[in-house]
């Protein structure tokens, strides 16, 4: 379907920070002038397909999707393409084909100041103001946003999220960090010590934060629940082949086996460590419940 008249905002937006927000207000702007807000986006694991899960995207696509219908985006006019379907037009074909004549029908675009597009990033927001002169469409630009005097940026925040800090990524992201996903099952060891957990594992491509235990908050059926969650392999009781996200919701019970839940990290408690014991992981899980409700 083609939207008549819009206002495009263009970007990866890997993580919807609080930079990429700037642009896409600017486009939420221009509905005031008549202009459909809409998203031109890549799907994450196009670009990031070859990178490893330490340092690839923040967020997938369907938690992007579900962060730009927040923000206020119909649905239908957030549009995920793959990278590779788009990466060999030369500039001007990329205006001509994408942004005027194939869905958008662009008559506002907006981008950051740095934004590049063109096969081999060969063209800049000049070159996009000269096509769209041409073509019929403004260009609005977003000034780079700073907290705590640090460029925002989604590497910024992969490096944060590497490094464990995880309350300062919060402060970037302008939300705090979402691990959202399917529960699957695991070993249920936790059930065992006392400590029945939620296990939920990282997308291929997708960042997967510093191994360890954070205070967190798990969602589910709309409630709310103090939370201490693990990320890494479970050395103690036989490590895993990829990283998962484990989760003790505090207060909660019940079979949400196969169902989708989020976790949000709160504060990095302590690294990721191998016990000698069952007894000796349950006594620093007991202590990790005690930390995650009194240190933040």
């Amino acid at each position: 379907m083609c939207i008549k008249r819009s206002a495009v905002a263009l970007g990866m937006f890997d993580g919807v920070h609080l930079g990429h927000r700037s642009v896409l207000d600017l486009a939420l702007g221009q509905e005031k002038n008549g202009l459909t807000p809409a998203v031109f986006t890549f799907s994450p694991s196009a670009v990031f397909r070859k990178t490893s899960g330490r340092d690839g995207y923040v967020y997938n696509w369907s938690q992007k999707f579900h962060t730009l219908q927040n923000l206020g985006f119909s649905g239908e006019n957030i549009h995920f393409v793959d990278f590779e379907d788009v990466c060999g037009l030369a500039g001007e074909e990329f205006c001509e084909k994408i942004l005027k004549n194939r869905f958008l029908n662009a008559e506002a675009v907006c981008c950051g100041n740095d934004f590049r597009f063109g096969k081999d990033a060969s063209c800049g927001v000049e070159d996009l103001r000269r096509f769209g002169e041409k073509y019929g469409f403004e260009v609005h630009t977003a000034d780079d946003v700073k907290i705590d005097g640090i460029t925002v940026s989604s590497g910024e925040i992969r490096q944060l999220l590497l490094n464990g800090g995880i309350e300062k990524a919060e402060k970037l992201l302008g939300m705090p960090y979402r691990i959202s996903g399917k529960v699957v099952h695991g070993r249920q060891i936790g059930r065992t010590i006392d400590f029945p957990t939620v296990n939920q594992l990282f997308a291929e491509g997708q960042l997967v934060p510093a191994f360890g235990v954070y205070a967190s908050t798990a969602f589910i059926d709309g409630k709310s629940f103090d939370s201490v969650t693990n990320i890494g392999v479970k050395p103690t009781v036989g490590a895993e082949s990829s990283p998962l996200a484990e989760t003790h919701v505090i207060g909660f019970s019940g079979d949400i086996y196969g169902r989708f839940i989020y976790i949000e990290l709160r504060k990095f408690l302590r690294p990721e460590v191998k016990f000698n014991s069952l007894d000796e992981l349950k006594a620093q899980i007991a202590k990790d419940v005690s930390d995650s409700t009194t240190k933040y």
